[in-house]
């Protein structure tokens, strides 16, 4: 077990996610799940939680790593991808799927965190580009609240 694994404490997230494509009604979705946090040092804190058959990630871990002004969200397991997101930048990111991999480009134009080990809030916007061109608009609330452990008796 590393020191991070150590550290981590169990929380219960909200995640809020919608995405607007062109011509179409946008999607959005709620989810309630648990997973941890962690303070990984130097301010930087790691949210992890599993997907779940509900977003078709199914034996996906997402992970999302908050240091200052940056958020990489990484998926391993069923699916593999790292998107980097900074307010008012673009990152290319290579996604990879069943078919090949795919380079997209993530151009974020809202990121803001109130997260501590105690929980918060991250909200972000941005937007997805393929071959220069947008595909979609996407945005993700995340509730962080740390879990109760039941009291033992004693």
């Amino acid at each position: 077990m590393t020191s991070i694994e150590t550290n981590a404490l169990p929380v219960l997230l909200t995640i809020r996610s919608e995405q607007r494509y062109e011509d179409a009604e946008p999607d959005s979705m709620e989810l309630m799940t648990e997973g941890t946090l962690t303070a990984a040092g130097e301010g930087r804190l790691v949210l992890s939680y599993q997907e779940s058959e509900l977003t078709g990630l199914e034996g996906t871990t997402t992970t999302f790593e908050i240091q200052g002004p940056q958020v990489i969200l990484s998926r391993t397991g069923s699916v593999n991808s790292q998107m980097v997101f900074e307010e008012g930048k673009q990152h290319t990111s290579l996604y990879k799927t069943p078919f090949g991999e795919l380079a997209i480009d993530i151009r974020t134009s809202r990121l803001r965190h109130s997260l501590t080990e105690r929980g918060g809030l991250v909200d972000l916007q941005y937007s997805i580009s393929v071959d220069h061109s947008v595909t979609g608009r996407n945005a993700f609330k995340i509730r962080v609240r740390r879990k109760h452990e039941p009291r033992k008796n004693g």
